[in-house]
C-alpha cells in the first residue's frame, strides 16, 4: 500500500526597505521622514482636529514629535514598518504621513495608517497618496491584503477608504479605551487583485 505525502512549502513574506522607496504622484513626493521633520510633525500631532479620531495624546513638545519620528525611522531600518512623509513636489515641508505598520509577514497582511494637516484636507491628497502606496504594497512588496482600523465616526476616512476600494470587514464594540472612554473600531480591508 502506497501512501502519498503532500509537502507544503511555507514561505514567509520577506521585506527590505533599503534603499527607501520614494514615490511620486502628479502632485506629491512621498519620501523618507527624518528628525528634520520634527517641527512639521509637531504641528500635525498637536492639532486637535488632526488628532480627533487618532486615540493618542496630543503632542505637547517637539520632543514628542521627535520620538514618533524616531520610531518611524527605526521601523524602516528594521523592515518592520514603512512610513512615507507626504510633501508637495515643489515643497519638501511635511504635510502628513502615510504608511504600513503591524506588518504580519506570516499572512502577507499589513495595516495602513495616514494623517494630514487640516490645512490640506478635502483636496484629494490622501487619496492620491493612498493609491500610490497601495499599488506599491501589492505590486512590489507582494502583500495579499491591507487593513485599516478606524473610529466609525470618522466619516471622512471611511470615504477615503471606500474610494480606494476597501470594504468593511468587521465592527468591534467598545474595544478601544482612551481618556476614560470606550469606543468602537471599524475594520476595512482590500485584497491584492493579482493574487
Amino acid at each position: 500500500m502506497h501512501c502519498r505525502i503532500r509537502h507544503f512549502i511555507y514561505i514567509m513574506l520577506e521585506l527590505n526597505f533599503s534603499p527607501f522607496p520614494s514615490l511620486h504622484t502628479s502632485r506629491l513626493h512621498l519620501r523618507e521622514v527624518s528628525l528634520n521633520d520634527a517641527e512639521a510633525m509637531f504641528l500635525i500631532r498637536a492639532n486637535k482636529d488632526a488628532m480627533r479620531f487618532v486615540g493618542k495624546p496630543l503632542a505637547k513638545t517637539i520632543a514628542d514629535a521627535e520620538e514618533l519620528l524616531g520610531r518611524m525611522i527605526e521601523g524602516v531600518k528594521n523592515n518592520e514598518g514603512l512610513t512615507w512623509g507626504i510633501t508637495f513636489k515643489d515643497n519638501e515641508k511635511l504635510i502628513g504621513t502615510i504608511g504600513f505598520w503591524r506588518i504580519d509577514k506570516d499572512h502577507y497582511r499589513t495595516e495602513i495608517g495616514y494623517m494630514l494637516h487640516p490645512d490640506h484636507w478635502r483636496k484629494g491628497i490622501i487619496s492620491e497618496a493612498m493609491d500610490a502606496v497601495i499599488d506599491f504594497a501589492f505590486r512590489e512588496l507582494k502583500f495579499h491584503s491591507i487593513e485599516a482600523q478606524l473610529t466609525p465616526e470618522n466619516v471622512g476616512s471611511v470615504k477615503v477608504l471606500e474610494k480606494a476600494g476597501f470594504t468593511k470587514e468587521g465592527h468591534f464594540k467598545e474595544n478601544y479605551f482612551f481618556e476614560g472612554k470606550f469606543s468602537d473600531t471599524a475594520v476595512y480591508s482590500k485584497l491584492n487583485p493579482d493574487h
